[in-house]
């Protein structure tokens, strides 16, 4: 009898071709597995990304900084709010310090934005600076691409404290 084979595997660009269109279908589970991959520099990133190519360009993206305790995450939920009082959907990408034990964002900003707490028309993402002084990491102009092919009328993207990493 000769060795049983596996049936064949979809191929990888048929598979990121499946999540992108449940991401714009909606999915929060695809959404956050694009925001995922964007963010570790998945070995499919050049695919992925030509996948949300078609998708980029409709989101209003607004940016957010200044010094710790400006209020940055304040107004972030309440331009949240608004933007969700006028049937818009928001992405937010939150830029907060690294945590010294893990590597990881320290997800202080979440719970200053109660605006974003269980409402399926925001999606929420933190990160971590993992040490990139200004403000900002290098997955962050990817991921707005990927909330941006989500869907999302607008991205929101708070930085961690200017000055706060560079100590």
């Amino acid at each position: 009898m000769p060795p049983r084979t596996k049936a064949p595997k979809a191929t990888a660009t048929a598979d990121l071709a499946a999540l992108v269109a449940r991401m714009r279908g909606g999915d929060r589970r695809a959404t956050s597995r694009v925001v995922t991959e964007l963010e570790r520099l998945s070995p499919d990133l050049p695919a992925l990304m030509r996948k949300l190519e078609p998708h980029l360009g409709h989101a209003l993206v607004v940016g957010f900084t200044g010094p710790p305790g400006a209020g940055k995450s304040t107004l972030v939920n309440a331009y949240t709010s608004h933007l969700r009082q006028a049937g818009k959907s928001v992405g937010i990408i939150a830029v907060d310090p690294s945590s010294p034990v893990s590597g990881g964002a320290i997800l202080g900003d979440r719970i200053r934005m109660p605006a974003t707490l269980d409402d399926d028309g925001v999606f929420m993402r933190s990160l971590a600076s993992r040490g990139h002084l200004g403000g900002l990491c290098p997955a962050a102009v990817r991921i707005i691409d990927g909330l941006d092919a989500a869907g999302k009328d607008a991205v929101l993207l708070e930085t961690v404290g200017t000055g706060q990493s560079e100590i």
